[in-house]
């Protein structure tokens, strides 16, 4: 379909939805791209990402937000305010539950609060659709949730088979205003390399540990040297620290005789050489930050929290 002749609309579009609801997923499958990392692991995005879809004269600029949750320190309070903040500046909220809902939870109505507050038009998107053999099923979903938002239109998808994705970029188009893109063409995302690469080593150390040790551990990169940037490289430079909250929790990182943080590196470098087309040097480190999650100085440090301006 072209849309000659007719005028270019873009607009910012909030993923808001509970944790572990599928919204990283659902924003890869949107762009094709890797932006947000994923893991079975509540809560594992922190930050707000901005990603970029590209259509016949539109453009849709999709915000993944951090899960809204009931915060139990700073970094969780961080997280729940990044993205109640971010809705108040969309053209549309896609509210996103699962096809498997049968009542509202208690997060849920965390974010019913705020969406009932909210004057930005909101699209009911029903995951994990694949599923469910029940066809009538998100229907159904929908109704629990339509009846306290009252929501411009519902949509049945499935971000692990693409299933209803053409279907919600259509509907979303339909609240975008007219004006110009808000960027190039060849952005996809609006974090920098270096951004993707800390979060792909953090998702490898969500992968590998369990219990608290998730939680408690960021990452942060101290150098790094891509020979985009610099041509006389062959080799991309990564020194990263992932930092913990204990002493123990630091053990459970590097494993018997290093082995574990030896297997973080190995996935890590994997993933980055496919995202970045370069061989990967990563030099790997873990050390001990103790409460950083209560301490605002180190939210702001480890690029959690926005910095003021």
């Amino acid at each position: 379909m072209t849309n000659a002749g007719a005028p270019f609309r873009s607009g910012i579009v909030v993923l808001a939805g509970r944790p572990n609801v599928g919204k990283s997923s659902l924003i890869n499958r949107l762009i094709a791209y890797k932006a947000s990392i994923v893991s079975d692991k509540p809560q594992t995005t922190r930050n707000v990402i901005r990603c970029v879809y590209n259509g016949d004269g539109f453009q849709i600029v999709f915000t993944d937000t951090p899960g809204i949750h009931l915060p139990k320190h700073t970094l969780g309070r961080t997280i729940v305010d990044a993205a109640v903040a971010s809705m108040n500046d969309a053209n549309l909220v896609c509210y996103v539950v699962e096809a498997s809902d049968r009542s509202v939870g208690p997060e849920d109505e965390e974010i019913l609060a705020c969406l009932e507050k909210a004057e930005t038009p909101i699209l009911l998107v029903v995951n994990k659709c694949d599923s469910q053999k029940d066809k009538d099923l998100p229907d159904r979903v929908a109704a629990i949730y339509g009846a306290r938002i009252s929501p411009a239109g519902a949509v049945a998808v499935s971000a692990k088979t693409g299933r209803g994705i053409p279907e919600l970029v259509s509907m979303i188009v339909k609240h975008l205003p007219e004006g110009p893109p808000f960027y190039d063409e060849d952005i996809f995302v609006d974090r920098p390399e270096k951004f993707i690469a800390s979060e792909i080593i953090r998702e490898k150390v969500l992968r590998l540990t369990h219990e608290e040790v998730p939680h408690s551990a960021a990452v942060e990169i101290e150098e790094y040297k891509s020979p985009d940037e610099y041509p006389e490289r062959e080799v991309l430079f990564i020194r990263a620290t992932i930092y913990v909250e204990r002493e123990g929790q630091k053990r459970i990182i590097i494993g018997d005789k290093g082995t574990r943080l030896r297997e973080i590196g190995r996935l890590a470098r994997l993933e980055i050489q496919a995202l970045t087309g370069h061989r990967v040097y990563l030099d790997l480190w873990v050390k001990v930050r103790s409460d950083w999650r209560r301490s605002e100085s180190d939210l702001r440090k480890l690029g959690i929290k926005e910095q003021s301006p």
